[in-house]
C-alpha cells in the first residue's frame, strides 16, 4: 500500500468517526459577526493553523480549498464569499466530503445567512485538480502539503499555481521542522498520512513554492505545534515541529529574485526626515518599515551607522517594501 492510500484511510477513518486529537487546533480560529461554526466542524479541524485571513477575502473572490475536513474553512471562507459556487472544496476521500455536506446542513440551522450552494464540493486529487486554469482568486490548504513526497509536493504545487489567476494567492498552514527525520520517521506512511514525517525546513518549503513561480512569499505566522518524542515516536530524541502560515503570491517573479518577507523590518534613526535608497524604499525617521529578505540584505550592506535592521519575527501582516 502506498502513502496515498495510507493517508485516504486515515482521513476515511477520521470522516466516520471524528477525531478530535488527531491534530491540535479544535477551535475556529476566525470570531465573526454572524459566524457560527457548529460543534462537529470544530472537532472535524484537522489543520495546524488557519487559512482563512480577512485581507486576502475582499470583492467575494473564487476560493478553492483543498483537503476540506469537517467543512470549517470552507464555512469561513463562504463568510466573504456568499455567491453559488464562490468557494470550491476537492478532496479525495468519498466518505469526508459526504461529511462536510452533512455538517452543512448543521451550518445552515446555525447561521440564516449561509447555503449549502455557496460550496461546491468536488471530488478531486490535489496533484491533478479538476479546476479551470487561471480561475480562482485565493485557493488554501492546511495540513495536506506535508503529507507529500517531494515529486508530488511539486505537482501539488504547480497544481496550484496553474489555477491562481495573476496575483492570485496560494495561503497554506504546514507543520515544518528545522531537525532533519531520521529514515524510520521519514518512511513511516502513517506520520506521513498525518502530516508529521513529511515536515520541511522553511527555507526548503519557501523554496518549493518560488521554484513553481511565486514572486512574492509571505510568511505570517510561525507557531508552536508538536513534539515528537522518543517515548511515543521512533526517534532517539526530542524533535520540536512548529506550524508555519503562508502566502505564496503568483506575481510576476522579479528579476534579481523573489520578495520573501520573513518580519523584518527597517528603521532609519538619522539627522534627515527619511532616507531614500533611490530604488523605491524610502523610510521615515524612526518609523519602522517591512521590509522583505531581499531588501533587509540590500540596506545591511550600505553599512550606513542610522538604519536597523531587525531579525526575522516570522510574522508579516501586509505593507511594506513591495
Amino acid at each position: 500500500m502506498s502513502y496515498l492510500d495510507t493517508t485516504k484511510n486515515v482521513y476515511k477513518e477520521a470522516a466516520l468517526t471524528p477525531d478530535v486529537g488527531l491534530c491540535c487546533t479544535t477551535k475556529p480560529i476566525w470570531e465573526l459577526p454572524g459566524l457560527k461554526i457548529p460543534k462537529i466542524m470544530q472537532e472535524m479541524n484537522y489543520g495546524c493553523g488557519s487559512t482563512v485571513h480577512a485581507r486576502d477575502l475582499t470583492n467575494n473572490p473564487k476560493t478553492l480549498y483543498v483537503g476540506v475536513g469537517g467543512g470549517m474553512e470552507l464555512l469561513q471562507f463562504a463568510y466573504f464569499n456568499r455567491q453559488k459556487s464562490g468557494v470550491i472544496g476537492v478532496d479525495v476521500v468519498d466518505e469526508m466530503l459526504e461529511a462536510s455536506r452533512k455538517n452543512f446542513i448543521e451550518a445552515e440551522a446555525e447561521n440564516p445567512w449561509f447555503k449549502s450552494e455557496f460550496v461546491d464540493l468536488k471530488k478531486g486529487d490535489a496533484m491533478n485538480l479538476p479546476v479551470e486554469d487561471n480561475s480562482i482568486d485565493v485557493a488554501a490548504q492546511n495540513c495536506l502539503f506535508n503529507i507529500f513526497k517531494a515529486d508530488d509536493l511539486k505537482q501539488a504545487i504547480a497544481e496550484m499555481y496553474r489555477v491562481l489567476k495573476p496575483y492570485g494567492r496560494l495561503v497554506m498552514s504546514d507543520p515544518t521542522c528545522e531537525q532533519p527525520m531520521n529514515e524510520t520517521l521519514r518512511n513511516d506512511e502513517r506520520l506521513r498520512a498525518l502530516c508529521l514525517s513529511g515536515s520541511l525546513p522553511i527555507a526548503e518549503y519557501v523554496k518549493a513554492l518560488t521554484d513553481a513561480g511565486f514572486g512574492t512569499i509571505e510568511i505570517r505566522a510561525r507557531k508552536p505545534y508538536r513534539i515528537l518524542d522518543p517515548k511515543h515516536y521512533p526517534t532517539n530524541e526530542l524533535i520540536y515541529i512548529e506550524s508555519i502560515e503562508v502566502a505564496a503570491i503568483k506575481d510576476p517573479m522579479p528579476n534579481d529574485g523573489p520578495c520573501i518577507f520573513t518580519g523584518k523590518a527597517a528603521i532609519y534613526y538619522g539627522k534627515s526626515d527619511y532616507f531614500d535608497d533611490k530604488k523605491g524604499h524610502v523610510l521615515l525617521k524612526n518609523q519602522p518599515l517591512a521590509v522583505c529578505d531581499k531588501t533587509a540584505a540590500a540596506l545591511a550592506s550600505l553599512n550606513r551607522d542610522d538604519i536597523f535592521i531587525s531579525p526575522s519575527t516570522y510574522h508579516y501582516d501586509g505593507g511594506g517594501c513591495c
